[in-house]
């Protein structure tokens, strides 16, 4: 059959040809998987656009519900439940488990998003990434995500595209877990710009935060709003977690250095944004280019177990601790070695005390990952 190459004319084909019920599990023509999960890309983008710019945003201004960031986020989301809709409707580009990941996370995100605006209705400006709304907010995505790798993961045909969508797929769910760590790196710099008397906040987001302690706007003011979170959360999770996620990408796609590219991938994203933010005089953030070492130390460690999950785990636990820690304290020092005094930081503050966590979570957990992931793969879709 003659496909035709543009979105429109495609999703008109898809339309006439195979808008019809279905149960989930149906056979697929390939260019209908390919086109579907591509959009699931697309939609993805909007979403990781809209909630990198709302990060940003929320340190200089006011939080608005019909910012530009929140509406750019909620294109992908708009799309996001179009394909859930169809993939539910015709079954097609999808199992049973995958779909169920799909709605779950879907609704969960829907649930949580009117949630998060009451809760700013009553109790005003949340002043932290790690609340509770939030939350669900970052879990709903996680698992509608993760639907989207369960089912190109089976039905994708082998082969390069097959690799890469699912490479740029656990891309999407790194930033959606790792996103939570944006507020000290975020934070940091605000602290530092309030430091230089150039603070990016707007007085009256700097007046919220300092009423919120019942204190004037000052020093401790300014940290409580930009670093209200304990210096140890930083690390446990931009390396402990991540360690975890980017082992399961490694698992998944099944290629030699997957971990790694989809680390650089995120970190390149990140370093592409900054000067963007930058011109659009917009607060940046410190960059997390220590997570592409954390990459590269589970590709190691996979090479170095070769296969067996002991020698994997250990080689893994001693690896990510010392390439993620190394690369974090080094990358903390670039302030002092290259600027000196400046009133700026390239990292925000590190407990180097939780790699003795790190350390000793990886080997358990990752011990661990292998009968899981087992009985995952054996279950009945």
């Amino acid at each position: 059959m003659d496909v035709p190459r543009g979105p429109v004319a495609k999703t008109r084909l898809f339309f006439r040809r195979h808008w019809e019920r279905g149960e989930p599990g149906r056979e697929t023509p390939e260019w209908v998987v390919r086109y579907c999960y591509r959009t699931w890309l697309v939609a993805l983008l909007f979403k990781v656009l809209g909630s990198s710019w709302d990060m940003s945003w929320h340190f200089k201004w006011l939080r608005d519900d019909l910012a530009p960031p929140h509406l750019l986020n909620s294109v992908g989301t708009v799309m996001v439940c179009v394909l859930v809709a169809i993939h539910s409707f015709t079954g097609m580009a999808c199992d049973r488990r995958s779909l169920r990941l799909m709605q779950a996370g879907t609704v969960m995100f829907l649930v949580a998003a009117p949630l998060d605006v009451i809760n700013h209705r009553v109790s005003g400006l949340d002043l932290t990434a790690w609340s509770a709304t939030h939350g669900l907010l970052y879990l709903g995505t996680a698992i509608m995500i993760l639907g989207a790798i369960d089912g190109w993961r089976k039905i994708a045909p082998p082969g390069p595209v097959r690799a890469w969508t699912l490479t740029a797929l656990w891309m999407f769910f790194l930033e959606n877990a790792f996103f939570p760590n944006g507020q000290q790196e975020y934070g940091i710099l605000e602290l530092r710009s309030w430091e230089r008397g150039e603070p990016y906040a707007e007085p009256s987001l700097l007046e919220f935060a300092a009423q919120d302690i019942g204190r004037a706007v000052d020093r401790e003011a300014v940290i409580h709003f930009a670093l209200p979170i304990g210096d140890w959360v930083y690390p446990l999770w931009g390396i402990g977690v991540m360690a975890l996620i980017l082992g399961a990408a490694r698992y998944t796609v099944g290629r030699a250095w997957t971990a790694t590219t989809v680390a650089a991938g995120y970190v390149a994203y990140r370093a592409l944004i900054w000067p963007l933010l930058t011109w659009a005089d917009f607060p940046t953030s410190t960059v997390p280019f220590y997570l592409v070492f954390v990459g590269l130390a589970v590709d190691v460690a996979w090479r170095v177990g070769r296969g067996r999950a002991t020698a994997t785990a250990g080689a893994a636990a001693v690896l990510v601790t010392a390439f993620g820690y190394g690369a974090l304290w080094t990358q903390a020092q670039l302030r002092p070695w290259l600027l000196g005094d400046a009133p700026t930081e390239t990292a925000p503050p590190v407990a180097y005390w939780t790699a003795a966590v790190v350390l000793a979570g990886t080997a358990a957990l990752w011990t661990a990952a292998g009968p899981l992931s087992r009985r995952w793969s054996a279950r009945t879709p």
